[in-house]
């Protein structure tokens, strides 16, 4: 088959929703994600949707610092290149939203050959979970178990500091912008 017989792609915006439902009917081994940051999805000319991505918080606590995204979950219907330009699209929208990385996990038996082809770098072997055994809540059934690859994209070696939380508007009409360190600064509130 040459590359003319499969459909032309695109990338197109999708509710979370929307890429739970597609997740939930195609995805090899993992249930919808509960929440994210931004959800694409890739359709052909026609307008049919052949995959989804969805990009969260990171699930480790000690990457959860404000600076990088994880993409947990992919699901597509083996269209051609789907899955590459779903993770390329996914570092473009990462970085332009001010992450300085990107993130995602593999099963060790998969190559990775769509993330190789979007430009993310092996970075890290991950151990399997099997010592979570007995965590109470802790549904096995639901995911693998086994050892993972971790992938990413860097845009930024060093973030300049810790990301602005914000706090809720000041009575006085001013909103406090803090960092993780508690240092702040005041804005006037304009609507």
């Amino acid at each position: 088959m040459s590359g003319r017989d499969y459909p032309q792609l695109r990338i197109v915006p999708v509710t979370f929703n929307a890429a739970c439902a597609y997740i939930e009917s195609t995805h090899r081994h993992h249930q919808p994600p509960r929440g994210y940051r931004f959800a694409l999805g890739v359709a052909d000319k026609g307008g049919v949707l052949r995959g989804v991505l969805v990009a969260s918080r990171p699930v480790a606590r000690v990457l959860d610092d404000g600076w990088t995204c994880e993409v947990s979950r992919v699901a597509t219907d083996g269209a051609k290149n789907a899955r590459s330009m779903l993770y390329g699209a996914a570092a473009r929208v990462a970085k332009a939203m001010g992450f300085a990385r990107i993130i995602t996990y593999t099963l060790h038996t998969e190559p990775g050959t769509s993330l190789r082809a979007a430009g993310w770098t092996n970075d890290h072997r991950t151990r399997g979970s099997e010592g979570w055994r007995n965590r109470p809540g802790f549904n096995r059934s639901s995911f693998p178990t086994t050892d993972k690859n971790r992938w990413v994209r860097v845009f930024m070696d060093t973030p300049p500091e810790p990301p602005p939380t914000c706090a809720p508007p000041a009575p006085n009409g001013q909103l406090a912008l803090f960092n993780s360190a508690g240092q702040g600064s005041a804005e006037e509130v304009t609507s």
